[in-house]
């Protein structure tokens, strides 16, 4: 049997005027955390929708597990607790500023407070739905400061701009809930602004030079029907050619037994992008021989990895 390591939950606020305080929050520490003196990554960690900062203790047991197993590094998660149902954004009135506050004071406090990498390799963001959502607004508007973000059922929808919003979409979002968070009415450029799949069409170049990690996933019988606007950034990312990981799971809902294993492959995911992959003989031997065979196409692979090799682009 596998000794589980123990981990420490500690717990921790912060006062800002940018949104309701004090923001109250968990940090997980990992295993010998107090014994050892370099700096570990830091995970901030987005609970969902009408959530808070004990979705971190309910993830300990799963994570202390990775952690026994050998299947992530040291790493340092945290949780805020925040408004029910901010979306982790700005507010278009000014009223409530999530985005400013967590990529700024709150990691500046997480970092001055405990022993963590500063480097954008070493900072990473995860969430669950309304947590998926914020993470990769993080992520994509942010990446200067985040190395990789992991998506879990994020709730976005399968569109690019407001104009294309149906009621299927935001079946779930009353109109004041929209209104407090978007404007009243509704502002669509401000909408557009937040939207991972537009984001992502406006910084194509930067996301891709950038080289941040992506993780998407959800599953295909989500009751919010969030795997259509999930597949659909998968294909705005793709035509984008931007490079990520992308899960659609069989069978699986929003809730349920599903969601800790696939929780669980989020923070591998996360924990990967720490260590560049070593060559591997098999590898080299294959790339080499097609090598010889790419020089006579025309044209490259659709994400560019082997252009040097093809003389007539």
């Amino acid at each position: 049997m596998v000794k589980v390591e123990p981990t420490k939950l500690v717990q921790g606020s912060l006062n800002s005027a940018l949104v309701p305080s004090p923001v109250e929050y968990f940090a997980l520490l990992p295993p010998r955390y107090s014994e050892e003196s370099e700096l570990v990554p830091l995970v901030l960690n987005l609970h969902g929708g009408g959530g808070n900062r004990e979705a971190l203790r309910n993830q300990q047991p799963n994570i202390e597990a990775l952690f026994a197993n050998g299947k992530i590094p040291s790493m340092l998660v945290v949780t805020p607790s925040v408004s029910p149902r901010c979306f982790y954004m700005n507010y278009a009135d000014g009223s409530e500023k999530w985005e400013s506050f967590l990529v700024g004071p709150f990691l500046e406090h997480l970092r001055d407070r405990f022993r963590v990498r500063t480097d954008r390799r070493g900072t990473m963001v995860t969430g669950i739905s309304m947590g998926g959502m914020g993470s990769l607004r993080l992520a994509f508007k942010h990446p200067e400061r985040f190395g990789a973000v992991a998506a879990m059922e994020p709730g976005i929808e399968p569109i690019s701009d407001f104009n294309e919003m149906r009621p299927k979409h935001r079946f779930f979002r009353d109109e004041r809930l929209m209104t407090t968070i978007f404007g009243n009415p509704i502002d669509r450029e401000y909408w557009n602004a937040n939207n991972p799949a537009t984001i992502a069409r406006h910084k194509a170049e930067t996301l891709k030079s950038s080289r941040l990690r992506i993780f998407l996933e959800v599953g295909d019988e989500d009751a919010f029907w969030l795997y259509e606007g999930t597949e659909y950034l998968h294909q705005v990312l793709y035509d984008l050619k931007i490079r990520h990981e992308y899960r659609l799971y069989y069978g699986a809902d929003h809730v349920g037994p599903t969601v800790a294993p696939r929780a669980d492959e989020a923070f591998v995911f996360l924990g990967n992008t720490l260590v560049d992959p070593e060559s591997d003989p098999m590898v080299e031997a294959t790339r080499n021989w097609l090598a010889t065979l790419k020089r006579d196409l025309d044209e490259a692979d659709h994400y560019g990895l082997d252009e040097d090799l093809v003389e007539k682009i």
